[in-house]
């Protein structure tokens, strides 16, 4: 089944159809007609949800920003209850929480969660490098070597390659730490994050 973005899409569409159809089906005006509106009524719909489930995300993360009590169990629900990027966003701003309560384990399955949550590309990439991170800090290198595997996009390659020399030196791969640190110097990364990696590699010898 298709999914038009707009109702010109649609129209284009049901233009396309009788244009190979010829005077056969004409039914499909009327459900045409009924279909057009019925894409009206899904639109308003979709936009209206839309704005709701960003006004009960700006809610739980304000709420948590200002420390109040039991609105974290209330984001953890929120990010489980919504299989959106509302809800990966929210996923994150919570694991941040658990990470900082040292509850590593409910941090890391809030993200995996947030992952399922969202299809853009930027976001998943965060979410992974984040888990990747907390599965350095729970002695698992090479889950954390795999989560690094998944982001794509050479706007990332610095801090793939600074987490990933970390996760080698963690298994004593000193070569292979050498190797990705050499890689994220070479890289378009930022002067800071380029000074770290070599005061890594200095370190090494």
């Amino acid at each position: 089944m298709e999914v038009y973005s707009n109702e010109n899409e649609q129209v284009d569409a049901l233009r396309r159809f009788f244009a190979n159809n010829g005077k056969a089906l004409a039914v499909g005006v009327i459900i045409g007609i009924a279909a057009l509106g019925g894409w009206r009524y899904w639109a308003s719909h979709e936009e209206s949800s839309s704005k709701a489930v960003s006004a009960q995300y700006q809610q739980v993360t304000t709420a948590m920003k200002a420390d109040q009590p039991a609105t974290l169990d209330a984001a953890a629900k929120f990010a489980s209850e919504n299989s959106n990027t509302y809800g990966a966003l929210a996923a994150m701003d919570v694991a941040k929480q658990y990470v900082d309560a040292s509850q590593l384990d409910k941090a890391a399955s809030l993200l995996e969660n947030g992952l399922k949550n969202t299809k853009d590309a930027n976001l998943q990439a965060v979410i992974n490098l984040r888990l990747a991170r907390i599965q350095l800090q729970q002695n698992q290198a090479d889950a954390a070597l795999k989560t690094l595997d998944a982001v794509k996009g050479d706007g990332w390659t610095a801090i793939v390659a600074d987490i990933r020399g970390e996760a080698l030196l963690s298994k004593g791969d000193k070569q292979g730490a050498r190797a990705a640190w050499s890689k994220g110097v070479d890289s378009d990364a930022s002067p800071a994050l380029k000074q770290m990696m070599q005061m890594k590699m200095n370190n090494l010898s």
